[in-house]
């Protein structure tokens, strides 16, 4: 797999006091990475070094095969941002906004074309103002998307969207990713958008990637015990197991077929998130 970012021993300290410290991280070409961690893990740090905004102390940064820090115009081509805060043109039209932007690159997307991909046809005569916080975001997106980005970075891109608002965003996302094939780096404190957009996720804390894998399989996951609960004498049970098929199977005999209450999980993608992030405190 062709890599769109790599970076070996990142290193980044603000007066003395480190913000990331030997950080190493590879996306994929192609590759929808989300990138999670408490508040002062070193994300926001290590994002702002790939996108060329921020010098680094140490290390080795390549995105799209050349160093941030001494890219070229050309290379700004290639990097979409959709930044947490973005300020927007109130007071201009979406398609005024998205044909303002296209101006600034050399090659863009049709105007008419971006505005269709982020579902705002029906809105592009509206001013920007009016629009919902969710449609505000598509905005963002458009302008992110207009210069035909290799990779984009989404910072916190669903913050404060209502749940119908977001599964729309994530349908965008996915379409981006899946039609046009665009890398996508995303940073984010929702686990479940995480869960429900990435190919892998990497788990920052005290300025190091403490874990890179799928969702399913982040810290063992997929091989984790299960919790097999149920409802007997009227009292709730639980029983921790490594073979839970064998543990439904004996309750079920046991109980005459049909087990009241019956639960089996494994453990959330929370769940080995807090476990990990906890290993450094």
């Amino acid at each position: 797999m062709t890599e769109a970012v790599h970076v070996r021993g990142l290193r980044k300290a603000y007066q003395g006091t480190p913000a990331v410290d030997g950080l190493d991280l590879d996306i994929g070409d192609g590759e929808v990475f989300a990138l999670l961690g408490p508040n002062g893990a070193g994300k926001t740090t290590t994002v702002e070094i790939l996108e060329g905004f921020r010098e680094r102390d140490a290390g080795t940064v390549r995105v799209l095969g050349e160093d941030p820090q001494r890219a070229s115009r050309r290379w700004r081509y290639g990097i979409g941002l959709v930044l947490q805060n973005a300020s927007d043109m109130a007071d201009m039209t979406v398609a005024e906004t998205v044909r303002h932007f296209a101006g600034y690159y050399p090659d863009p997307r049709p105007v008419d074309e971006v505005i269709e991909l982020v579902g705002l046809t029906e809105k592009a005569g509206r001013k920007v103002r009016t629009l919902s916080g969710g449609q505000r975001r598509r905005v963002d997106v458009a302008i992110g998307v207009v210069g035909r980005p290799r990779l984009l970075f989404l910072d916190e891109p669903t913050t404060g969207f209502d749940p119908e608002a977001r599964r729309r965003f994530w349908a965008l996302i996915r379409r981006l990713s899946a039609e046009d094939g665009t890398t996508i780096l995303l940073t984010t404190h929702y686990l479940d958008e995480a869960e429900a957009l990435a190919d892998r996720v990497g788990v920052i804390a005290a300025g190091r990637v403490l874990a890179v894998d799928t969702p399913a399989d982040l810290g063992g996951r997929a091989s984790a015990g299960a919790a097999v609960g149920w409802v007997e004498d009227g009292e709730p049970r639980l029983l921790r197991t490594d073979r839970p098929t064998e543990a439904v199977r004996e309750l079920a005999d046991r109980l005459g077929g049909e087990v009241p209450g019956l639960t089996v999980t494994r453990p959330s993608l929370e769940d080995v998130y807090l476990d990990l992030i906890g290993s450094t405190r």
